[in-house]
């Protein structure tokens, strides 16, 4: 039985943990608080990849003040080693008492095994406090280990009427300055930006983050299936950049990859990208959750594909009309029960325009 000093010290090691929303990946969001007889006396937060894990920094902090006191992490400790030492190694010597998790470390190679190392060490565990909370911190990272896949989350600004952009394909700008800002703190999160060729050869968009405080710029993937991305692209100049493609065009792929892009083949039947195996290849390479900013073509066939988790929808107290291009090109429905269902997380106003996240129940995780 958590008591209310738990949690308020949990939500403490997860508020630690956000610090690290923008710089951990692959790694997850990890923070973690000290306590004793009422008293926090370490803390700690991971920041990026090969810098020491929460745990660590806090018994640091807590130096001898750690014995008899109570540990508090949003993520199990770890207890393998990897970039850098399992954790575990660092608590069980401490002389804690008491260790209270959010939830289990869903990494096969932990899952479990640091709490049995803490209890065979004679350490109280308990786990599943705010682990609700605990799990949207790192969806992505959830989602690779539990499914083999990143976390999808699909971002659209469209008119009232659900319209992305005129007929000849303009969009500049349907939403205000404000909406505009919130979702490069959305790709600022993300571990990768994805958009299809359309969108690059129409609009010649970045892709990076800006106004952000962030020292990582997420890589930029492109789905191009003929390698046709423009040598002058924006998307080519000053970061990553992946363009994946489904057939194999030399000479086109040799020019993109001199002017800095990597290529990558995965083609399906029809001569297109599978989209599904990109997705796998994208959680091989230790990406977590990835930021989709594409057309209505690419929108509507991620849907199909079954791969899109969540809708970041920005909508414009505007009007464009039935002229005006989607958000999916999607095949006719013939039965209303077709229809893909969702479950409204939040909704809220931004600026002028009104931001709604939505998640697909089929995800299974509403």
């Amino acid at each position: 039985m958590f008591s209310a000093a738990d949690r308020e010290l949990m939500r403490q090691a997860l508020a630690l943990a956000g610090r690290g929303l923008y710089t951990t990946t692959p790694n997850p969001r990890v923070g973690c608080v000290v306590a004793r007889d009422g008293a926090v006396v370490g803390v700690g937060w991971h920041e990026k990849t090969g810098l020491p894990h929460a745990e660590v920094l806090a018994m640091k902090e807590a130096g001898q003040r750690a014995r008899g006191a109570t540990l508090y992490v949003n993520l199990e400790p770890c207890s393998h080693h990897g970039r850098t030492p399992p954790c575990v190694d660092a608590i069980i010597p401490s002389g804690v008492r008491r260790v209270v998790a959010a939830m289990q470390d869903p990494n096969p190679r932990v899952a479990g095994e640091g709490f049995a190392k803490l209890r065979a060490a004679g350490i109280e565990v308990e786990s599943g406090l705010m682990e609700e909370e605990a799990r949207e911190l790192n969806i992505g990272f959830v989602s690779r280990m539990t499914r083999g896949r990143p976390w999808v989350r699909m971002k659209i600004a469209a008119s009232l009427d659900g319209r992305t952009a005129l007929a000849n394909g303009k969009s500049q700008w349907i939403t205000g300055e404000a909406a505009r800002a919130d979702g490069h703190r959305w790709r600022a999160r993300a571990c990768a930006v994805l958009t299809g060729h359309g969108t690059v050869r129409d609009d010649d968009p970045q892709l990076s983050v800006r106004g952000v405080d962030t020292p990582r710029q997420p890589l930029r993937i492109v789905v191009d299936s003929r390698f046709e991305t423009p040598l002058s692209a924006r998307v080519l100049k000053d970061g990553k950049t992946l363009i994946a493609g489904a057939v194999d065009e030399k000479a086109r792929m040799a020019a993109l990859e001199k002017a800095g892009a990597e290529t990558v083949i995965i083609p399906n039947d029809r001569g297109k990208v599978e989209l599904l195996k990109l997705m796998e290849e994208l959680a091989r390479r230790e990406l977590n959750e990835i930021h989709v900013e594409g057309g209505h073509k690419l929108n509507g066939s991620l849907l199909q594909a079954g791969v899109v988790d969540e809708l970041l929808v920005y909508l414009a107290p505007s009007i464009i009309g039935d002229s005006g291009r989607g958000m999916f090109d999607l095949p006719e429905l013939g039965e209303l029960s077709q229809k893909k269902s969702l479950a409204l997380r939040d909704v809220e106003r931004v600026g002028a325009d009104l931001r709604v996240v939505a998640r697909f129940i089929a995800s299974g995780t509403r």
